[in-house]
């Protein structure tokens, strides 16, 4: 076979997971969290599927990270698992998957609000603030739609902050001093961000009965940790290692698009016309800023 086809597969499928796997894990949380304490259910996943990717890395022979590397990947853990996914799990009790995932897309805005105004590593532009303003309207017409009385506003507003938190994780992550492996990277972060979100789940009394796995939930639980966790993100980190982030970060236009359309036709979730155009509008958004990003380098 030649080698080029079978490498161009593999990107094919990298992109697959990523696209489509990530999208659909939206519905498996909120399936999860309605019968399963969510911190509990959040440290569950990362914990076993960090501690599986690193068992396996090391097996490999893949080397431990230094004293330095274990505290940086510590600090990235508690802002993109922790508090992000601790958000997450514990906001789709209240809050659908499809309106999660629209809130979610705002990420690659948040970042570059941070990367302007907090690490100064991008210039700030007439049609980077047009972008954010795009973007920040599409947020705000979900709360239009639905209203305080629908619309659980809290919910929303700590997914918006949760990604606030991931962002300043995926900036930190390219100027701290972090493992070669980024297989290894990413087990790591799971690891210690799952540690953490149990230790949160005990201190909240959540494990106080013990939680009852339901059948469903566990089914939820088991795909978020292969094919969430395992599968997808190890694709993520394999596409950062063999092209720029920017493509890579083309994910945030088809995850909300599946999650709402998964959230709609599966589990019967409300769709309105408003909840469609804040999607268009928090997307093309997206595109702008990433596509910009492409374009013009960092200072």
């Amino acid at each position: 076979m030649n080698p080029k086809i079978a490498i161009d597969f593999r990107v094919v499928l990298a992109f697959a997971a990523i696209y489509i796997l990530w999208g659909t894990t939206f519905l498996a949380i909120r399936i999860a969290v309605l019968e399963f304490p969510p911190l509990f259910t959040a440290g569950l996943r990362f914990f076993i599927a960090g501690t599986l990717l690193y068992a396996y890395m090391r097996l490999r022979g893949e080397r431990n990270p230094t004293p330095i590397e274990w505290r940086n990947l510590a600090l990235i853990s508690i802002c993109m698992f922790v508090a992000t996914y601790g958000a997450v799990f514990w906001a789709e009790q209240y809050v659908s998957s499809g309106i999660t995932s629209v809130i979610e897309a705002t990420l690659p805005i948040t970042a570059i609000i941070l990367e302007i105004f907090i690490f100064r590593t991008q210039r700030f532009e007439g049609r980077l603030f047009g972008a954010v303003l795009v973007g920040f309207c599409g947020v705000a017409l979900l709360f239009i739609d639905n209203g305080a009385q629908h619309l659980a506003v809290i919910p929303c507003l700590a997914i918006f902050a949760g990604g606030i938190a991931w962002s300043a994780g995926a900036v930190w992550s390219g100027q701290l001093v972090l493992p070669r492996s980024k297989p290894m990277t990413a087990a790591i972060e799971m690891m210690l961000g799952g540690a953490v979100l149990l230790v949160l789940s005990a201190t909240c009394g959540e494990m106080h009965p013990f939680p009852h796995l339901s059948l469903r939930a566990g089914l939820a639980l088991a795909y978020l940790i292969v094919f969430g966790s395992l599968i997808a993100y190890t694709a993520y980190v394999w596409l950062l290692g063999r092209m720029s982030v920017t493509r890579v970060a083309s994910h945030a236009y088809v995850n909300p698009l599946i999650a709402v359309a998964l959230g709609y036709f599966a589990a019967g979730e409300i769709v309105t016309i408003r909840t469609l155009l804040s999607a268009l509008l928090v997307l093309g958004s997206v595109s702008l800023i990433l596509t910009r990003r492409s374009e013009a380098p960092q200072i």
